[in-house]
Order: C-alpha cells, then structure tokens, then sequence
C-alpha cells in the first residue's frame, strides 16, 4: 500500500476537464511566469483534486507482462495488471541474461560515461555495438545516440539547411517535428500515406529535398506506403528517411524493419531506429553509406553535445541484440500474439482504426470521456495509457496497445474481454 500524494488544496472547476497541455503554450502579458498560475489551476485539479490525470503511474516492476502500478488518487498499488502498455515487444529487457550483462558492464565501466561522445565518452563496447548495429542492418555503417529523440533530431538538423526542403508525413513522430523545426529548413507535411500529396509538395523544389516516414506509426499502428512514397522521391531526387523505431527487430525476414518488410532496405537512405522498443532499454541509432555516419559524427549536434550512453545500458543492448538476431522464433511468437489480439477484438467489435501491427489503438474518439475509461480499466486488471489532443487529433482519443512476444494465450484473451466490457460499459463498443 502507498501513501496518496498530498497537495494544496485542489480546486476542482468542471471547466478545467476540458483543458490540455496546448491552452497553456502561450500566455499573456510580459512575465515569463504570467502562465504558471492558471496552468497550476488546472494541474492541482487534474493531479490532485479531480485526479483524472493518469500519465506518469510509477511502476513498480518490471514492464513485463504483468506489473504492478501505484494508483496515487486512491492510494493503492495495482498488482498483477496486464501490461498493454510498455514497447518491450520481444520481452526481453528483464531476460536474466540481459540483466547480468547490463551488470557486468557496470561492474567494469562504473555507472556512466562520463563524456560526449567525441571526447572521453566513447568505449570499446560503445564502438563494438555501432559495429554490430550496421552488420546486423546490413549497412556500412551506424552511429549510436542517447535516445531515439536524440537521433531524430540529430540526423535531421545535422543534415539539412536553411534553404533545404523537408517533407514529412504529417503523423510524423514530434522527434521528426523537432528535428525539421531546428535545421531551419522549408518544412513541408504531406497527407498521411498520400504519395499523390508528397508529389505535390515536393513538386518544382530546386533544391536538396529529404522525405521522411515512419515504418511503423507509433499511435494508428498501420505502415507506410513505402514502395509508392519511394518511387515519388526517386521522380524529384529526393533522399529518404525511414524511421522504424517501431518495427526495428520485428518486421522483415532477418528483423531489419518495414524497409525489408518491402523488399527496399537497399533503395532506402537513411535508416533510423531506437533501442527502447523491441530490444527495451534506452537509445537510437542511424545507419547507412559510411560517408553519411562519418558526417553526422561531426555535426549531429544532439549526440556531439550530450554525453554518451551508459556503458551498462550498452552492455545489456548487445546481449539483447545478440538474442533477437539468433532468436527469430521471438518475432514469431509476436506476430502470431498479434493477430490474435486483432482477431480477439475483431470478434468483440472493438475498434482498431487502421492498425494492422503489434501496435494496436483501441480508438474511444471522445476526449472527455477517455480518463474515466481508462481508470475502469486499471482496476479491472489492464493497464494501458489514454491518448488525447493534442498527441493525437481533437476527438481522436484512443489506447494504444502494445503487444509482446511475452504474452500468453491467455493473457490476450483475458485482456481483450476486460477491454470489450469496459467499452461497453461506457458505450464504445456493442
């Protein structure tokens, strides 16, 4: 049992439950902290009086399967939850395995780096891992980055300039928003897999031109179109991105991601991902031509300036990463989890919009109504997190659903009928 969190006194105002993050990104008036008030109005209300602010949970286990997760408003711990919630699609992040050589690294490096990456940071197993990273993506080269955040906004301000022209798909993850906004290039989005409006944006551009997609996207759980799209940057010369964050180490015969899924993985030029998902601990990588990683080692600004990965973290992603290369039974045993959670809620009639992934949104489309769900659910046994405006569009709320290769049969049936009777409880589903 935990303690409630305590706060001044809150002052619940019914208004406020319509509120989110974007009415407070511009305040009035000529004081830097004129916005702080009103804003803690609305925090005290949705952290501590009203108590529908559900992001941010501690757990207090690892995010396998089943986790335990402290519910400050009724100030409990939830044990035995099914975790829906946490990327770690392979489950391997808490292998034993994994977990002593993460140890091991520590034991040997101590607990951090200790410096940027082109100064006193680097390691030998740092530079061993970018190795395996490149042989295993089948590309010349790779360079690691603290996070996936880091790399995309890295990559992208690290090649492009002002007087450049970016075009990405307008579902692009904030990384890629970030990354476009900091390169000062011409920032254009195009129509979520349209490559009739990626031709239109890209057409009559003299100059440099980077097009850039997600293979999986993180929040509908559907693919890109990405023979069509690359066939329209070839038609204008332009370069592409693919970010797999998502689908790294699960789609493709060898795991390499939706570029080989397609049968592209050569046609492709940059290739991005990250090590928080299916390998489940903290980081990013680029990889492709040996010229293109030995650039942006020099001016991807966001790892120049930061320091260096964890050596224990490193220690633990190259086990893990030895595991899902020699392990391919892994991705197996996740896409046969997958279409089943897909054909469980299909047979309860529970909307997934357009997902055909392991990532798999639960669609609500009603923004006031999602926190209460999303509470129901909680204390009926799954643990999943509330998507709203403005991560998503205005009345486009939904849960997103990660499945791993760890979950059980019956894991995915108990979790999809307690999903279809909250639902129905509120209405969202027959």
């Amino acid at each position: 049992m935990s303690n409630a969190r305590t706060a001044p006194s809150p002052t619940p105002v019914d208004r406020l439950r319509d509120y989110d993050y974007t009415n407070f990104y511009f305040g009035a008036g000529s004081e830097p902290f004129g916005i702080l008030e009103p804003f803690g109005e609305w925090w005290r209300d949705a952290e501590f009086g009203s108590g529908y602010y559900l992001y941010s949970l501690p757990m207090e286990s690892a995010p396998s399967v089943r986790v335990a997760i402290d519910d400050p408003k009724r100030g409990e711990s939830l044990e035995g939850l099914i975790n829906f919630a946490s990327y770690n699609y392979l489950g391997i992040s808490y292998r034993p395995e994994v977990i002593e050589a993460v140890c091991d690294g520590v034991r040997k490096y101590g607990a951090g780096a200790s410096g940027s990456p082109i100064l006193s940071g680097s390691m030998d197993l740092h530079k061993a891992f970018e190795h395996e990273i490149a042989d295993f993506k089948g590309k010349q080269a790779a360079l690691i980055f603290p996070s996936g955040y880091s790399a995309n906004v890295g990559v992208i301000a690290g090649l492009m300039r002002p007087g450049d022209l970016i075009v990405a798909d307008k579902l692009a993850h904030a990384s890629i928003v970030d990354g476009m906004i900091l390169s000062k290039a011409t920032s254009r989005f195009f129509r979520h897999n349209d490559p009739d409006d990626l031709d239109r944006k890209l057409e009559g551009f003299p100059g440099k031109k980077l097009v850039i997609v997600e293979g999986v996207y993180s929040m509908d759980g559907d693919l890109a179109d990405l023979p069509d799209i690359l066939e329209v940057c070839r038609r204008h010369g332009a370069r592409l991105m693919i970010d797999e964050a998502h689908s790294t180490f699960v789609y493709g015969s060898n795991g390499r991601g939706v570029a080989e899924h397609f049968g592209l993985d050569e046609e492709v030029d940059i290739h991005l991902g990250t090590f928080s998902k299916s390998l489940g601990a903290l980081g990013g990588f680029v990889a492709g031509r040996r010229e293109l990683i030995w650039y942006l080692r020099g001016f991807a600004r966001a790892r120049v300036f930061s320091c260096a990965l964890p050596p224990g973290v490193v220690a633990g992603l190259r086990k893990a990463l030895a595991i899902a290369a020699s392990e391919p039974e892994l991705r197996e045993t996740l896409w046969d989890n997958a279409r089943y959670m897909h054909s469980l809620l299909a047979e309860r009639q529970v909307d997934v919009g357009d997902s055909t992934s392991q990532v798999i949104s639960i669609m609500i489309r009603d923004d006031a109504a999602i926190f209460q769900i999303a509470e129901d659910l909680l204390h009926a046994g799954v643990y999943m997190n509330p998507i709203r405006y403005p991560a998503v569009g205005k009345h486009k709320s939904r849960f997103r659903m990660s499945v791993s290769a760890a979950h059980t049969r019956a894991d995915l049936e108990e979790g999809a009928e307690i999903i279809a009777t909250v639902l129905r409880k509120h209405g969202k589903c027959p």
